[in-house]
């Protein structure tokens, strides 16, 4: 059974930074892109991140210049880092998996994901 756990979530400070980080289990963690992705009330799922099996990375316009995401293919972790958050940062942030080694940017390109974390930017 696939499991994918976020962590990391929580209140910050506009301008401040946060780690989200997603623990995988239950798939061939090596060969699956995984991506972040984060929704608010009565709005679609939209993609933020997404790395691919060997490191090769994309992001949204909006987070691209101060995130990061990194993966651990030893201990099955991915990391998000976002730096110089704003107020409509603030969402529900999901981790999730596709089986597939390539980049993907859509919902349903993924087979797998988590409960989410919740990310508030508020002073």
């Amino acid at each position: 059974q696939v499991k994918l756990v976020e962590s990391g979530g929580g209140l910050v400070q506009p301008g401040g930074s946060l780690s989200l980080s997603c623990a995988a289990s239950g798939l061939t963690f090596s060969n699956s892109a995984m991506g972040w992705f984060r929704q608010t009330p009565g709005k679609e799922r939209e993609f933020v991140a997404v790395i691919n099996w060997s490191g090769n990375s994309a992001y949204t316009p909006s987070v691209k210049f101060r995130s990061t995401i990194s993966r651990d293919n030893d201990k099955n972790t991915v990391t998000l880092q976002m730096n110089s958050l704003k107020p409509e940062d603030t969402a529900v942030y999901y981790c999730a998996a596709r089986t597939h080694k390539y980049l993907g940017t859509m919902p349903e390109q993924y087979d797998y994901w988590g409960q989410g974390t919740q990310v508030t930017v508020s002073s």
